[in-house]
């Protein structure tokens, strides 16, 4: 697994061979499967494959081309109706209940909890070398960029008032491949033990 993670990389141009439906069945699958806490599964996905679609997108991500030019797209949607459906009742105390902590604190909380099967879906995207790229900076409610494209999404995609799209993750093959360093800060940089600063 570590292998995969190291490998994975993010690819904004992809080629024009089509993933096959069983591998984003797979891919979807593995976002399903994702750790929930009290198995709320605060989340959605929408599987995009048209142009269409795609192109108002893309438009909602500020006209990043390779959300209209990947294969597909899975719309990550963060579900804060979630909370209430699952009738957590029995839980009173706020910092383990996210339906008491009021609409910011659900708000956290669930877009908190879609990182997990976004994670999921990317690396089991890797393991069948359909390459991916996570799109963050788009219209929606946390950003209040491009409102209008954004309204215009949430009745083309059936998105009720309280479901927010959160993240798109492109996927395709890559185009070209190109040889790439993963850099990241180093190891005791950013882990301690016990405390800030104490090298494990």
């Amino acid at each position: 697994m570590l292998d995969l993670i190291k490998s994975r990389k993010s690819v904004r141009k992809y080629s024009d061979k089509h993933i096959p439906d069983e591998d984003l069945r797979k891919i979807l699958e593995a976002g399903r499967l994702a750790p929930s806490w009290m198995n709320v599964q605060s989340w959605k996905f929408i599987l995009v494959k048209s142009q269409e679609n795609k192109d108002l997108l893309s438009e909602l991500s500020c006209g990043q081309a390779h959300v209209k030019n990947a294969d597909a797209l899975i719309v990550c949607v963060a579900d804060t109706d979630a909370w209430e459906e699952a009738k957590i009742t029995h839980i009173s105390k706020p910092a383990l209940n996210p339906a008491l902590q009021g609409e910011n604190g659900i708000l956290i909380r669930t877009l908190e909890q879609v990182i997990y099967p976004i994670s999921y879906m990317m690396l089991e995207a890797e393991s069948l070398n359909v390459k991916s790229c996570i799109i963050g900076a788009l219209g929606n409610e946390i950003t209040g960029v491009l409102p209008d494209v954004y309204i215009k999404v949430k009745e083309k995609l059936g998105l009720s008032k309280n479901q927010i799209l959160s993240t798109i993750i492109t996927l395709g093959y890559e185009a070209e491949h190109t040889e790439t360093t993963k850099t990241r800060k180093d190891f005791d940089s950013v882990v301690s033990l016990e405390k800030i600063g104490n090298k494990f």
